[in-house]
């Protein structure tokens, strides 16, 4: 396996693991996740479950090569998504008092690495044509 495909694979699982764990909480810390909507939303509760089936499916789709890349670019999409909760918990954080509010700044930030990371790791590796002799070269 070449360094590249390692950090891939690592990539992947994180993003895996990520999603997988964030989709479950979903359905387990439901009042947290609907205290996050932003009051505009309706249907906060709906809301939450909807994204948290979808993360998990998500995840799941990530362990089939196949649908590695449009998984990606759900979760992507999901991700962009979900970027108003963080934004109303960034702007509130006297309505979360047991999450640092150092955190819900860092968490804006991380959601672009994690954007980052979803696109490299669920990417396919450009194939080159190894047959080319250096004559057919432009």
């Amino acid at each position: 396996m070449r360094k590249n495909q390692m950090f891939q694979w690592a990539g992947l699982s994180i993003v895996f693991f990520f999603f997988m764990f964030g989709g479950i909480g979903h359905f387990i810390s439901t009042d947290f996740f609907v205290k996050i909507v932003p009051p505009y939303i309706p249907l906060p509760k709906e809301v939450v479950f909807l994204t948290g089936a979808v993360e998990i499916a998500g995840a799941m789709a990530l362990l089939f090569s196949s649908y590695r890349a449009r998984a990606g670019i759900v979760l992507i999409a999901l991700t962009v998504a979900v970027t108003p909760a963080n934004i109303h918990m960034w702007l509130n954080p006297q309505l979360f008092p047991n999450v640092p509010a150092e955190f819900l700044s860092i968490r804006l930030v991380l959601q672009i690495l994690l954007i980052a990371l979803i696109w490299f790791s669920t990417r396919d590796e450009p194939k080159t044509n190894k047959s080319l002799s250096a004559s057919q070269l432009p």
